[in-house]
């Protein structure tokens, strides 16, 4: 008998690991909990791919005493299934919540999928980017996502968006979780929450942070106020204190100056030759060698070569336009 017993113990731990959440080299992606009631699976931080199946950012959720409030479920629905089926490995407790940090859709599309699993949780978003993924962000980024990953097949139909409004300043309350709203006015784009969960002391940043990666900006980004934000946090400005964990949009979780200082300092050397070349009468690839030269240790970040020109031409932008 409990010969019997190890054999079917077996071939459901081996049936488990079969169906784990697997990208080819990149390995296998779970839900780990990182601190008290908060778990994270934490995404490759790297550009969408067929190889990454558009999956990239880090889902997140916190659990309450009858159910869940997810953060960022993730980039399709088809990668969605597979977040969902990780995630009902390690609770059987149902999602009463999805919070959505922005409007682009690799953090926020795969919501289908947990709307589909679990049709009473209500989704929440800033009403900027509930506005704006309605007004063709969300086809936008449906088609950018399905061009790198071609993997958006059923994201579509329909498209999840959220219904329930998240301004500046509120407080949301799940199953005895606690919840702050933060509204930076334009900084990784205008449509941006940042949410702190109180009981655990941990801040999501969303795509206002990155690390090991760099993302697209556009023209509801602002380099000045990306920077000013990682400031304010750092100084425990305008609502924020220190947290004992603080989640980017891309990349590893963790501490304080560990987790904002590389990303803010990209931001600030990018800003700094952008003034100088404008001062100097330059434009902005006369001053991109050096600039590139002093970000030396970030040559490694995913979408380094193809961003930070980008970058630097937005700030350049930015510096002329704060001259007029």
């Amino acid at each position: 008998m409990k010969k019997i017993s190890f054999i079917i113990t077996a071939v459901i731990a081996l049936s488990l690991s079969l169906n784990a959440f697997t990208l080819g080299k990149l390995g296998e992606f779970k839900f780990k909990k990182v601190t008290k009631n908060v778990w994270i699976m934490h995404g490759p931080p790297e550009n969408p791919s067929v190889e990454n199946e558009g999956f990239m950012n880090n889902p997140s959720f916190v659990e309450g005493k009858n159910g869940t409030i997810v953060i960022d479920p993730g980039g399709n629905y088809n990668v969605g299934k597979k977040i969902v089926a990780e995630y009902k490995k390690v609770t059987k407790k149902p999602v009463l919540a999805i919070l959505n940090t922005h409007k682009h859709g690799d953090h926020w599309f795969a919501g289908k999928a947990f709307q589909e699993a679990f049709p009473n949780a209500q989704s929440y978003a800033h009403p900027n980017m509930i506005k704006a993924a309605k007004d063709g962000e969300a086809r936008v980024w449906y088609n950018i996502l399905e061009g790198l990953s071609k993997n958006l097949k059923g994201t579509d139909g329909p498209f999840p968006f959220p219904t329930k409004v998240l301004k500046d300043g509120d407080v949301l309350k799940v199953d005895g979780q606690t919840f702050r709203v933060f509204h930076p006015e334009r900084a990784h784009t205008d449509t941006d929450i940042l949410i702190e969960h109180v009981e655990s002391n941990t801040l999501w940043l969303g795509d206002n942070l990155m690390d090991c990666r760099l993302g697209g900006m556009d023209e509801s980004s602002s380099i000045y106020g990306n920077i000013e934000l990682l400031e304010d946090i750092l100084a425990q400005k305008k609502g924020y204190k220190k947290y004992d964990l603080y989640v980017p949009g891309h990349g590893p979780s963790g501490e304080m100056h560990k987790t904002i200082d590389p990303f803010l300092n990209y931001f600030k050397v990018v800003l700094k030759w952008a003034q100088k070349g404008y001062a100097d009468g330059k434009e902005s690839y006369e001053v991109k060698p050096d600039a590139s030269a002093e970000l030396k240790d970030y040559h490694n970040w995913d979408e380094f070569e193809r961003q930070m020109g980008k970058h630097l031409m937005k700030a350049y932008s930015e510096v002329e336009e704060k001259d007029k």
